[in-house]
């Protein structure tokens, strides 16, 4: 079976083909720049070759298309015929309350995301352009929505819960809801199974840190608490995202900047974080380089960065009554061998040892902690849209 998965953004389409037989990709790339006259595809060839391609995209059904014929175009494509299809899924970020697990897509589904697109206004709007794009150019062809947020449903009415008059949540759900759960189900189970254990018996903290970045504590295979909350701002330091705020902070600086609050959600999302602390990047490569150089504040936000993911590791040993299983991913986790080990270092209390040189690597599933450790603390490459390619499978 072939399945397409699409990740829609506002201005950006990412996609995989899979031949889910033996899980291979056949096809990969992403548009970019939708709605600006530079837009483009790039395609990643199987010999890691990549193709531009440029053309106007107006809107995300031109995009989608460009994706479809470059599947079956003579020279660079990977299947004959579209109708070698068989399902497409689809990421979409917020499912709210009304989602604990992918679906197939009908028009009641659809309704209900657009009802949850208060909660993820720069998300689920995306996410649906894409699956009524492949409605325009695939018809016929069924769909899956797999959330974001569907992972993190099982965490108890305690953990998820913000201690705000309580009618707030009848009247709004305003309650934590936690993000990048697709990321956090896969590296949790394929951790277990990459060490050879039960995932049922572990307990589990996985850290997906990049950009974005998030942890979970995941108790016998399910999520009882994460970082993100109501929206994806909370929690750890991120490229642009503030992380954990003072409430009384940020009605303070409202006043003393005069800001509305659009101008403040874009402030915590896309003004701080590493960026904002340190005024260089939002990059974790171009911090490294700028520390190198001297510069103060480069290392000041990379301190912030470590230590908040290594007080929530704690937070979650001390949630789960102790961890088994520390697992990094994301862009930073899998490939910066410092920043790992100097959230470890902060973690002897838990009896961890880091193995240096098995530390050492870059995207490659590994253990790097010492066989006498307590804590086994494994690099895991996540993927998500084999997880999203996998749950339509299963549906369809």
């Amino acid at each position: 079976m072939k399945v397409l998965v699409l990740n829609c953004g506002s201005s950006s389409i990412k996609y995989k083909l899979f031949e889910m037989a033996d899980h291979s990709v056949l096809a990969q790339g992403g548009v970019e720049k939708i709605g600006l006259p530079d837009s483009f595809l790039q395609v990643k060839l199987p010999n890691g070759e990549k193709v531009v391609i440029e053309k106007e995209m107006p809107e995300h059904t031109v995009g989608i298309q460009l994706i479809l014929d470059t599947l079956v175009d003579e020279k660079i494509g990977c299947i004959k015929d579209l109708k070698e299809i068989e399902a497409v899924g689809h990421r979409v970020v917020h499912g709210g309350e009304k989602f604990n697990q992918s679906v197939v897509i009908t028009p009641e589904v659809k309704e209900m995301i657009v009802k949850c697109a208060e909660l993820a206004p720069l998300h689920n709007p995306a996410n649906l352009k894409g699956i009524d794009a492949i409605e325009k150019t695939l018809p016929g062809v069924p769909q899956v929505a797999v959330f974001d947020t569907a992972f993190h449903q099982t965490m108890p009415d305690y953990a998820y819960m913000y201690a705000l008059p309580y009618e707030l949540y009848e009247k709004y759900a305003i309650r934590r809801y936690g993000f990048h759960g697709t990321s956090h189900r896969y590296v949790s189970a394929r951790v277990c199974e990459f060490l050879g254990v039960n995932a049922a018996e572990k307990k589990v903290v996985t850290a997906h840190i990049g950009n974005g970045g998030s942890c979970a504590a995941v108790l016998n295979g399910k999520s009882v608490d994460t970082s993100m909350g109501l929206t994806p701002v909370e929690g750890l330091v991120m490229g642009t995202r503030a992380g954990d705020l003072d409430l009384g902070a940020a009605t303070y600086i409202m006043d003393k900047e005069g800001l509305t609050t659009a101008e403040f959600n874009n402030l915590v999302n896309k003004k701080s974080g590493l960026l904002g602390v340190s005024g260089v990047s939002s990059d974790a490569r171009d911090i490294d380089a700028a520390i190198k150089a001297g510069n103060h504040r480069a290392n000041l936000a990379r301190e912030m960065f470590i230590y908040r993911v290594k007080k929530y590791v704690g937070a979650y040993a001390a949630a789960m009554n102790g961890v088994d299983i520390l697992v990094f991913t994301g862009g930073i986790g899998e490939n910066d061998a410092f920043i790992r080990a100097e959230i470890v270092k902060g973690l002897s209390f838990l009896g961890v040892t880091l193995d240096e040189e098995a530390n050492n690597c870059r995207g490659v599933e590994r253990v790097i902690s010492t066989p006498d450790s307590r804590l086994t603390v494994c690099v895991i490459p996540t993927d998500e849209e084999l997880m999203i390619a996998s749950d339509t499978e299963a549906l369809v």
